[in-house]
């Protein structure tokens, strides 16, 4: 029962104090030295500050991991990467030495500490993350938002009344392992044969721009794919331009996990001089140009990551934002959500704007949070980051779409199902005249359930 606390008086000085559930502390930033892995130990500073260094030196498979980490990991280790890399991955691995650089940063690297680092559990995991009682849940599927339901063009889905996301490509400059576009970005994998983009990228953008000259009531374009900074700066700032020529377009966002997995690609001076271009251009025309990407922990923050997002807000660009996914293992935590909220915001220069809980795909239950779970991330978070730079926690509920975490209609906690209602119809709803009358369903992971919970789903399993 909650306790009704009255107005307090004054507490003398020497009265001892309780302390707050959470300490702010400051951390600088700091670029980890990566010579401390065995396979970089002549990497110099200018090879490191290469965007071309840091693409040709990917890692894309075991042996090129074996090749940088030498022989501090146990074989066990990598023969459970194998495990996983054959059945149950849903993403090729992709990892940009930034991005190894930042697991384990300041002790010694070991197998376990590995094991237990939040960046590589999501970057490079092994099938011993997974559950096996619920690796999916009965409903999960590969395009669990239906993006690809709502195209309206190639790569363009058309899912809230004023705004398209645009899909220029399928290709990242890293692949996370809970991607929510799983079913088209990156190779396929033995787990997942992936769909295909089949036009020309020319022809692609054609389609967009023409139905986007048909359709005014469109003001706001998420630039995406796949990952921006993976298309040739010419094509990508051509494409932007045509965007600004449309008197209907007033916001566009850039969406690029690269500004922190590869910072390098954002510092190169033909793609900033190209970014200021674009944004010059859209401030004469009143339209709000922002970087979105995806940083889900604080150490993935460096002097790198924040000379990258501070370049592009120099050059014009209005805003550097946040968008996280909450996983278990992660971020999960209001300490690590907290830290990482600080880092963005006090050292970074980077907004913290959503984090997302994982979406329903295959081989994720072990990162996905329930419902109620992240409800309380988002009250054990308020007060202490300022307003503007407070996160909002948000359920992206198939057919609905992005609602705040306590906007859900009716909780089933037992069985772990939420209820959520919307007011809009998606691009494939015209015509369903209840569409904005009915209830939508979210799905909790099963085994965050109570036993009860947990036998439901269990007796119903081959429903």
């Amino acid at each position: 029962m909650t306790q009704t606390i009255p107005h307090p008086r004054h507490v003398p000085a020497a009265t001892p104090t309780a302390g707050q559930p959470y300490e702010y502390h400051r951390r600088p930033l700091v670029e980890p030295d990566w010579t401390r892995f065995p396979g970089w130990r002549h990497v110099t500073r200018d090879q490191w500050e290469s965007a071309q260094w840091q693409r040709v030196n990917c890692v894309k498979n075991i042996k090129q991991l074996r090749a940088v980490f030498g022989d501090l990991i146990d074989e066990t280790f990598y023969a459970d990467l194998e495990a996983d890399q054959l059945a149950l991955a849903t993403m090729s691995m992709l990892v940009p030495p930034q991005m190894i650089n930042t697991m384990v940063p300041f002790a010694t690297l070991t197998t376990e500490a590995l094991l237990a680092d939040p960046i590589r559990r999501y970057m490079i995991p092994v099938a011993s993350d997974r559950r096996t009682d619920w690796p999916s849940h009965p409903y999960a599927s590969r395009d669990s938002l239906h993006e690809h339901d709502m195209w309206v063009a190639e790569g363009l889905t058309h899912r809230y009344p004023t705004k398209v996301l645009a899909e220029l490509l399928s290709t990242c400059p890293q692949y996370c392992g809970h991607c929510t576009r799983m079913d088209l970005v990156g190779n396929s994998t033995p787990a997942v044969d992936k769909l295909k983009l089949t036009l020309k990228p020319v022809d692609r953008y054609d389609a967009h721009i023409a139905y986007l000259k048909a359709h005014p009531g469109v003001r706001d374009v998420v630039v995406s794919g796949g990952d921006v900074a993976n298309v040739p700066w010419r094509n990508l700032e051509s494409y932007l331009m045509r965007l600004l020529e449309l008197e209907t377009v007033r916001d566009i966002r850039l969406a690029t996990k690269a500004l922190m997995g590869l910072p390098q690609h954002w510092l190169q001076p033909d793609v900033v001089q190209g970014l200021e271009r674009v944004a010059r251009t859209a401030a004469r025309r009143g339209v709000n140009l922002a970087i979105h990407t995806h940083v889900n922990h604080a150490q993935s923050l460096t002097p790198l990551v924040a000379k990258a997002a501070q370049t592009a807000l120099d050059v014009g660009v209005r805003d550097v934002r946040n968008q996280g996914v909450l996983m278990r293992g992660v971020n999960a935590t209001t300490p690590e959500l907290l830290d990482l909220c600080f880092a963005l915001q006090g050292e970074a220069g980077i907004l913290p704007y959503y984090f997302y809980m994982c979406d329903m795909i295959p081989n994720a239950e072990h990162w996905r949070v329930p419902v109620w779970h992240a409800q309380q991330l988002q009250h054990d978070i308020m007060g202490y980051l300022p307003g503007y730079a407070t996160p909002r926690i948000v359920c992206d509920v198939p057919f609905v779409g992005k609602r705040w975490v306590h906007m859900l209609t009716d909780y089933d906690r037992e069985r772990g199902i939420s209820y959520w209602t919307k007011n809009y119809r998606t691009s494939i709803e015209s015509a369903d005249l209840e569409a904005l009358n009915k209830r939508y369903a979210y799905y909790d992971p099963i085994d965050t359930l109570p036993e009860g919970g947990q036998q439901w789903w269990n007796d119903h399993r081959d429903d």
